[in-house]
Order: C-alpha cells, then sequence, then structure tokens
C-alpha cells in the first residue's frame, strides 16, 4: 500500500491539533490572501475572483459539470470575461470551454476512455473544419492577423469540435436527458431575466444591466427599443445584449420543449410542467420583437406538426387568426407587414447588406476572404444572413460543404425514427433537436449569429445542438442494434 495519506485520511486519523493547527494555518493563508486582493483591486473584483475560482473548481470535479457550466454560460452569461488581462482577456466561455477539453483530454490520457464514439457525420464536420482553416489562412493576405481575430476563429473551431466530442460523451440515454433537461432550464432561466429585464423601468434595468461592465459588458446604452428609437417599444435582452440574439437562442430553446408538452414521458416530470416553462419561452421571444426569430420559432414548430402531430397545424393556423385579429397584436401585425414591404429601416438596411454581400461573392466566389477583413474598400463583411455570411468567409465551397453538412445531420438523424418508441422519451428529445436546428437555420435567413466569430454563445448553442442530434442518433441506432443482437442470440438459442 502507498504510505501516502489522503486529505481524509489526514482529518480523521491524525491528531486533532495537528489537524487543528494544519486547518488554521490554511484558514489564515486563505483570509491574507483575500485581504490582499481587497486592498489590490478591490471588493468587486475580489468577488468575482472568489466566485471564478469557485466555479473553476466546481467544473474541474467532473466532465458533466463542466458541460453544465459551457450551457449556463451560454444561456446566462453570454458576454462575460475576467475582469482582467492574461495576455488577451478570456471569455469566460472560453475558460469553461478550455475545462471540457482539458477534461476531456485527461480522460484519454489516464485510459478511462479507451474507444472514440463517432458517426457518418464526423467526416464532413471535420472536413467543413479544413476549409474554415484553409479560407482563414488563405484570407491573411487582405488583412493582417490580429490576436482578437485569432481568438475569435480558435474559438469557432473548438465550438466546431465540441459537437463532435459530446458525441463521444454522452453515450448512454441517461447522460443525454440529464444534458438536455439542463439546457431546457438554462434556458428558461435566461427567459425569465429578459422578462424581468423588460418590466423593470429603463433606468433600473439599464443600472443593473451596467453592473455587469466589471466582467466585460458594455457600461451603458445597454437598453434595446425598436430602430433604437425611445419612442418606440422597448426589447427584451436579458443578459444577451442584442434582442435578435436571444431571440435566436429562445427559438432553439423553445423547439426542444415543444415536444415536451404531449408525450407522456416528459424531461420535465410531468406534462404540466412544461406548460409554465413553454410560456416563459414564448412570452420573452414575443417582448423580443425578433421578427426572424417569430418566424424561425413558427417553422419550427410547423415542422413538429408534420413530422408528428398533424392535428397542431390546424391549431397553429387558428392561433395565427386570432393574433391577427386582437387590438393589443396589431402593432406587432405591423412591424411583420412592414418588414415583408421593405418599408421599415431595419429592413431596408438588410437589404443593402444583402446586395453588398452579393457583390463580395461575385468578386471571390470559390474561397471567399476569410475571417479578417476584406481586400478592397467598396465592400466589407458583416451582413445580417447565415449563409451570406459563410459565403463571404469561405467562399461557394465553404458554403456548399455547410449545406452538404447540415442535410447529412437530417439524413441521418432520420435512421432513428423506426427505433424511437423502444426507448422512452427520446421520440420528443429527438423531434426538438431537429426542430431546435430547423429554427436556427430559417433564423440564419434573417440574421447572422449562429456563424459569427462575435457571438461565441450562439455559434455554440447552434453546434451543440448538431452534437446532441447525432449524439441522440447513435444511442437511439446502438440500442436498436443491441436489441436485435439479443433476439438473434435467443433465437439460436
Amino acid at each position: 500500500m502507498s504510505g501516502r495519506l489522503s486529505p481524509v485520511d489526514f482529518i480523521t486519523r491524525s491528531d486533532r491539533r495537528i489537524v487543528a493547527l494544519a486547518l488554521g494555518l490554511a484558514l489564515a493563508l486563505i483570509a491574507g490572501l483575500v485581504g490582499l486582493s481587497l486592498a489590490l483591486i478591490g471588493p468587486v473584483y475580489t468577488a468575482v475572483l472568489l466566485i471564478a475560482l469557485a466555479a473553476a473548481v466546481w467544473m474541474l470535479a467532473g466532465l458533466e459539470n463542466a458541460l453544465w457550466s459551457v450551457m449556463a454560460i451560454v444561456a446566462l452569461l453570454p458576454f462575460a470575461t475576467l475582469p482582467f488581462k492574461i495576455v488577451l482577456t478570456p471569455t469566460f466561455l472560453d475558460m469553461a470551454m478550455g475545462a471540457v477539453f482539458f477534461l476531456y483530454l485527461m480522460q484519454w490520457m489516464t485510459g478511462e476512455r479507451r474507444r472514440l464514439a463517432t458517426t457518418p457525420v464526423h467526416p464532413l464536420i471535420v472536413l467543413f473544419i479544413v476549409l474554415s482553416i484553409f479560407s482563414f489562412v488563405a484570407g491573411l493576405r487582405y488583412a493582417g492577423l490580429t490576436s482578437s481575430v485569432l481568438r475569435r476563429f480558435a474559438e469557432l473551431v473548438l465550438t466546431m469540435t465540441f459537437s463532435m466530442m459530446l458525441v463521444d460523451v454522452l453515450r448512454t440515454p441517461e447522460q443525454l436527458r440529464r444534458f438536455v433537461l439542463v439546457i431546457i432550464l438554462l434556458g428558461t432561466a435566461a427567459a425569465i431575466i429578459g422578462i424581468v429585464q423588460w418590466l423593470l423601468p429603463d433606468l433600473l434595468a439599464e443600472r443593473i444591466l451596467v453592473r455587469l461592465s466589471v466582467i466585460g459588458y458594455p457600461d451603458g446604452g445597454v437598453i434595446q427599443y425598436i430602430e433604437q428609437n425611445p419612442e418606440l417599444p422597448e426589447r427584451a435582452i436579458g443578459t444577451s445584449v442584442n434582442p435578435n440574439s436571444l431571440g435566436g437562442f429562445l427559438v432553439m430553446i423553445g423547439a426542444l420543449v415543444a415536444p415536451q408538452l404531449t408525450t407522456r414521458y416528459p424531461l420535465t416530470g410531468k406534462r404540466w410542467h412544461a406548460i409554465p416553462i413553454m410560456a416563459v419561452l414564448v412570452g420573452c421571444l414575443v417582448l423580443t420583437f425578433s421578427r426572424g426569430s417569430m418566424l424561425a420559432f413558427g417553422a419550427a414548430l410547423v415542422f413538429i406538426a408534420a413530422l408528428r402531430y398533424r392535428k397542431l397545424l390546424i391549431v397553429l393556423i387558428v392561433i395565427g387568426l386570432v393574433l391577427a385579429l386582437l387590438p393589443w397584436s396589431q402593432p406587432y401585425i405591423e412591424r411583420f407587414a412592414e418588414g415583408f414591404q421593405g418599408a421599415d429601416l431595419a429592413t431596408q438596411m438588410r437589404f443593402g447588406e444583402y446586395r453588398d454581400a452579393l457583390t463580395l461573392i461575385t468578386r471571390y466566389p470559390l474561397l471567399g476572404v476569410g475571417f479578417a477583413g476584406t481586400p478592397d474598400i467598396d465592400i466589407y463583411l458583416g451582413v445580417a444572413n447565415v449563409y451570406l455570411t459563410i459565403a463571404s468567409n469561405m467562399g461557394l465551397l465553404g458554403l456548399g460543404a455547410f449545406l452538404i453538412l447540415m442535410a447529412a445531420v437530417f439524413l441521418y438523424a432520420w435512421r432513428a425514427r423506426p427505433h424511437l418508441s423502444k426507448l422512452a422519451g427520446f421520440y420528443p428529445i429527438w423531434l426538438g433537436l431537429l426542430a431546435g436546428l430547423v429554427g436556427a437555420l430559417v433564423n440564419g435567413i434573417f440574421d447572422h449569429y449562429f456563424f459569427n466569430l462575435e457571438f461565441q454563445h450562439a455559434v455554440t448553442i447552434f453546434w451543440t445542438f448538431v452534437g446532441l442530434t447525432l449524439a441522440t442518433t447513435r444511442i437511439v441506432l446502438q440500442e436498436a442494434e443491441a436489441r436485435e443482437f439479443a433476439r438473434r442470440i435467443r433465437a439460436e438459442s
């Protein structure tokens, strides 16, 4: 046996006076460091540092904890950074993602993980990552490399890799159910924060949100209005800074929750638990006044209805007609009408961005211009459309690879459909994940957050849904193979 004592053995077996002395010295050292921190950087930064250290300890306690931490930051503090620089200023999401990959690699190094779980879609994800790296490097001849661009591009690559890692980590139905439930609960918390922020008086909400500036949030001008006009309605933003970004996130979470309303085995325990969750998510989504997100959510619900609950189509039509006639919904209907007619400033700006993006793609069709900048002064990177953004960054080659990848995800997922009924509660999870991707892909027509280096959290939630869809499908197919193998053994015996 080893002569080394664990901390528990030391406390339980050693002389109490020695234990008391050791604990006293440890507490004195901690108190001294806290006092020094208070003197040097002040109480606010010290509190942030202590919370960050506690979170780091919790994350490093297990890979599942680290995965949950990534989702918590995506939902609740997507733009949070350390209040000081370590060469760069790392975001909370960077550190959580780093903890995930560190723990995952440690499992391989220690032999805890010996066999990699993959799917037929993995090579296409790798191909898309390689194409993005190639476009990034090729585009450096058009604009100089900065540490900020390099860090953000590295985050993009790690996030896409994260989707493949999820397939290897979430191997059992229980692990997947827990992770999906955590995402739903965190999304609900984000929606509650958004609603409360919208209900608060503007000045009070501004003061509260500005306090987050200590961890990298804006220090003013946080509250958002339609067309940036305080005379028009306020838009819910929560801690997501941008109402359209929050809307896109809520679309995916709402689509994930929707099938839970009708299943016999909901993740929430009972079906009626899912009703207030859905109400909160939809309520906050409406308050974002994000027309693209609302259309995307409608597309996700139509997808769910067409695949599983066709009677829901009638319900959706009735709801749409009722909303069109209610007095309080008329401003919302007018906003949609203005958007379709191109009559409002926001839509006109989008049309201008589309034209400029098409000009860029026409000049650099194959590989785009990369992610750092453009070679011509009359074109620029930045268009409110995921597909035009990808084509601008990676050319038509990259856009084609992305569309093929997304088609492959859906085709692979479809293979699981005949076997879903064998795993209790898995059909609504599978359907909700696919609907979330449908919502994100439709939302990508109107916004660019799911492939934007400046919105790491939006990119993360998109690729998380990709990974979860693949993981769910793999688990279902693996369980089906196990049942078939058991059946053959019984038949032979």
